[in-house]
């Protein structure tokens, strides 16, 4: 046996070692894939309409669907290795990313699923104030509990979704308001709150305790509305994030509404929402294009920020839509409705 087959026979292990290590070891990036799209107008698991109304006539669409789309995204800590991502870059409906463009450093799941829940709560109250203004009501803004702390001294004194009227008996107008109210108390003392839960002004009492020198309840406050009536928009909890607000909206509007929006077709789309109407960008563009092709609808609802990267997504024969506001969204869906061949804003406007 020759020096140079001998040196051969010991570096083949090494470089199968190699191979193997580099197909196994995890790497810095994150993977997309087309997630779970969900009927807004259907039904819960538990057989409850996932759009609930009080205090208002209501007119289930039965013929049709408005769709929501999601994104199967790899978790802060997962291990993703070279066979996977490879897997990915190839499929075409799937995509990878480096993680610092989607995660904070040292992010966990848990506070990546604390902010999605945050975000969802936010984007159904937006989605419920646009629909309301675009039926005619004057729906206000107002100062809300987004989310409670686990074992902070507001845990099971405030609830999320609960507006503040008043604190230590001075009207709330700001989360500033909130926020200086807490801080200025003496040590021990309690902030005595009032808050509308369930369409009825509630007291509470809350003593805050000292956090780096600050005091604090362990709350986090965001923009709310104050309703006429109450609407409800019941996802399951594994859902999160801002992205569904635009078919939130559509969803209760016609929920709203007489007659059918879809008119039995099956509509799919996405897009933050904020209070004014104007729907705002959202990450996985393309692979939730392709869950809702696989759904089988027939028009997309993509955000104006998002239509370059919806143009180079495998969409079959489903029409994609400019969506530059919930109000110009519901327009083309009335027109495209009237005429499936009708000049509805297009992402090719851009190109």
């Amino acid at each position: 046996m020759t020096q140079r087959t001998l040196a051969g026979l010991l570096a083949a292990p090494l470089l199968i070692a190699l191979w193997v290590a580099a197909a196994t070891e995890p790497l810095p990036f994150v993977t997309y894939e087309p997630g779970l799209t969900v009927n807004v107008l259907g039904d819960t698991q538990g057989g409850h309409d996932i759009i609930q109304v009080q205090g208002h006539k209501t007119y289930p669409d039965d013929q049709g669907q408005l769709r929501m789309t999601t994104v199967y995204v790899s978790q802060p800590t997962a291990r993703v290795t070279l066979a996977e991502l490879m897997h990915d870059w190839i499929s075409p409906d799937d995509a990878v990313y480096p993680y610092k463009a989607v995660y904070r450093p040292n992010e966990t799941t848990q506070q990546n699923q604390q902010q999605g829940a945050v975000e969802m709560v936010s984007s159904q109250d937006a989605a419920t104030a646009v629909a309301l203004h675009e039926l005619g009501y004057d729906v206000k803004p107002a100062v809300e509990v987004l989310s409670v702390v686990d074992g902070s001294p507001a845990q099971g004194a405030l609830k999320v979704r609960d507006i503040f009227l008043e604190v230590n008996g001075t009207k709330v107008r700001s989360t500033d308001d909130v926020i200086k109210a807490v801080q200025s108390v003496p040590a021990g003392q309690p902030v005595h709150f009032v808050v509308r839960r369930d369409g009825k002004p509630t007291d509470v009492s809350v003593t805050p305790q000292d956090k780096g020198g600050t005091p604090t309840v362990g709350i986090q406050l965001g923009t709310g509305f104050q309703f006429p009536f109450k609407v409800s928009v019941n996802i399951p909890e594994a859902i999160g994030g801002p992205s569904a607000g635009l078919m939130f909206s559509l969803g209760i509007y016609d929920t709203l509404t007489p007659g059918s929006l879809t008119d039995g077709a099956t509509i799919a789309g996405t897009g933050t929402l904020d209070g004014t109407g104007k729907v705002g960008p959202i990450g996985g563009i393309q692979q939730k294009i392709a869950a809702a092709r696989d759904a089988g609808a027939k028009l997309f609802m993509v955000p104006p920020d998002n239509c370059k990267d919806a143009l180079g997504a495998p969409n079959g024969d489903m029409r994609l839509v400019k969506a530059t506001t919930m109000h110009t969204a519901l327009q083309a869906v009335k027109a495209w409705n009237a005429n499936h061949d009708a000049t509805l804003p297009s992402c090719q406007e851009d190109s």
